[in-house]
């Protein structure tokens, strides 16, 4: 095991203290106090790699970037896993808090994430950190790392004890990853984000906050097409009443419903939503927000999602539209390394039921075409259709016979999904693979389903449970893996060199990834992609014939790997 180092910064300037720990969290020498904090820990980086030990990334690791450490031990991160473990879930999880459970002093709430890299600067105070006054924050971080090791160690089950570890070595690695991504930055070209807006909304308007001429000219002929009184198409109860005026009567404004409208506004309407959507979560504003310096810097929230996956700050990082793509351009002599999982949560649902026929089903290639060829006489959107209905819980419409058919063929992975569907109905609590708990029923829940004879709005909140239930094992799990992913490649891309520059992974997206490298090594950076995923596919899952194939592509352009 490498050696541990507890790490606070100095919230002033470039000092800071250090405390050599063991395993186990007991301190193995005195505290140190280093002028210059990034000097001390680089050295001891390139001697012993060690475990570094902080309240969180945001606080501990920024100050040092562009350094590069090898793993760390994120405090506030694993406290979230270990409260969830215990069924304390949601319960507040910095440092301060723990350190207030330890002593039996009252709890601070989290306070909120921060909104902008411009406020991540403020971060390193230690009232960030939540501590009562007068606390050290060295005495608290080490007091509080140890007690999570014993919480760690305290698992009954030596494999779900392993499995949870490898969680929270997960979890830390991929705060070091959001640290790394949001400073490199990916390669954004703004010139060429421009021209894509002038394109499609016309130029940019000279008065900020004002539409651009494009997107009004779109407004006015949606006005016209519905003939009737002047009324705001931003507004969605006044679109709705504007189409009920024309006989027109629509549930929402969403895209799936105008398109079974047989009138010419619904068609304006849905290109004025896109268009408009376009302007508002990525358009100059946001241009001069976020993409600066030739890099778009996401500012990631590790485990922001319940079931694992990551959210952001603000930025729409999560989900760049896809005609803006073209501005991802790697720069010269570079190029991007796109590679995403084919149909994970499919997989993920083979790998955990250990269901020996979907797992042959899985076994390589398009898992719909595969599974249409055995159970459903090659209509692959059948296919398609259980499945997913299954995993989700859908049970309306046309489905109720193709749920029949995957029951017979692939009883395993059928009983599994619906097994966490019980859980969740009874008011129970599921894990991911690795261990991460979904959150525990709501109090109105229990007081729906607990009564003696719960009714109509009972059954309703049971079933939604149970399709929550249904999903998150799958989904929480398919988290598991692309944490796994990300630290298997973020270690192999260390060992990168070209001249004096290496690959850098600086894009995530739930299961897809973006590496920006020299162009020399973009073969061997696939070639690691690949070996990421299969180690993944070993830590999370063990020994199973469930193949999580990547599909890798090399391009200048994100726009050109799809």
């Amino acid at each position: 095991m490498p050696p541990r180092y507890a790490l606070v910064p100095d919230p002033h300037g470039p000092a800071g203290r250090l405390q050599p720990l063991d395993e186990a969290g007991t301190p193995t020498g005195p505290p140190e106090h280093t002028p210059r904090l990034a000097d001390a820990v680089a050295a001891r980086e390139a001697a012993e790699q060690p475990r570094w030990v902080w309240a969180s990334a945001d606080s501990a690791y920024a100050p040092l970037l562009p350094s590069r450490l090898a793993r760390c031990h994120d405090v506030r991160l694993t406290e979230a896993l270990l409260l969830g473990h215990e069924g304390r879930w949601g319960a507040p999880r910095s440092l301060g808090a723990a350190w207030s459970r330890l002593r039996g002093l009252p709890v601070p709430a989290d306070l909120p994430e921060a909104a902008s890299a411009d406020e991540q600067a403020g971060l390193f105070a230690p009232d960030r950190l939540q501590l009562p006054s007068g606390a050290d924050p060295l005495e608290a971080l080490v007091a509080v790392h140890a007690d999570q090791q014993r919480r760690v160690q305290a698992i009954a089950d030596p494999a779900a004890r392993a499995r949870f570890r490898l969680l929270v070595a997960a979890e830390s690695a991929g705060a070091l990853l959001a640290a790394e991504m949001a400073f490199d930055g990916l390669p954004w070209r703004t010139d060429v984000h421009d021209a894509l807006l002038t394109e499609l909304l016309g130029p940019r308007p000279a008065i900020p906050g004002t539409q651009p001429r494009l997107l009004a000219e779109l407004g006015a002929e949606l006005q016209r097409a519905l003939g009737t009184r002047p009324f705001n198409p931003d507004s969605h109860s006044q679109v709705l009443k504007a189409f009920a005026d024309q006989g027109v009567h629509l549930g929402s404004t969403r895209s799936w419903e105008l398109r079974a409208v047989d009138h010419p506004a619904a068609a304006l309407m849905i290109r004025y939503k896109e268009l408009s959507r376009l302007h508002a979560a990525h358009g100059w504003a946001w241009q001069a927000a976020w993409a600066r310096g030739g890099r778009f810097r996401p500012e990631y929230v590790v485990g922001g999602v319940v079931s694992g996956r990551w959210a952001s700050r603000g930025g729409g990082a999560l989900q760049i539209p896809r005609i803006l793509r073209r501005a991802v351009t790697a720069d010269p002599g570079w190029l991007l390394v796109v590679a995403d999982a084919a149909q994970l949560e499919p997989r993920v649902l083979a790998a955990l039921s250990q269901d020996a026929g979907l797992a042959r089903t899985a076994a390589g290639g398009d898992l719909y075409e595969a599974l249409a060829a055995s159970a459903f006489h090659g209509d692959r959107d059948k296919a398609k259709l259980g499945l997913l209905g299954a995993m989700y819980g859908q049970t309306s419409g046309d489905i109720g016979p193709l749920l029949a058919t995957l029951r017979r063929r692939y009883p395993a992975a059928m009983g599994f999904v619906e097994a966490a569907a019980r859980t969740g109905e009874d008011g129970g609590v599921v894990h991911s693979r690795l261990g991460r708990a979904c959150p525990p029923p709501s109090a109105d829940f229990l007081d729906l389903t607990e009564a003696a004879e719960p009714g109509e709005a009972g059954g309703r909140s049971a079933r939604a449970r149970g399709r929550f239930t249904r999903n998150f094992v799958i989904q929480a799990s398919g988290a598991d893996w692309a944490l796994a992913l990300l630290a298997a490649l973020r270690r192999r891309l260390a060992g990168m060199e070209s001249g004096t520059d290496r690959p850098r992974l600086v894009f995530f997206q739930h299961d897809e990834v973006v590496v920006h490298t020299p162009a020399d090594l973009a073969d061997e950076v696939a070639a690691a992609v690949a070996a990421a995923g299969e180690e993944a596919s070993r830590l999370v899952f063990g020994e199973t014939p469930v193949r999580f194939p990547l599909t890798t592509a090399i391009v200048e352009s994100y726009a050109d790997a799809k």
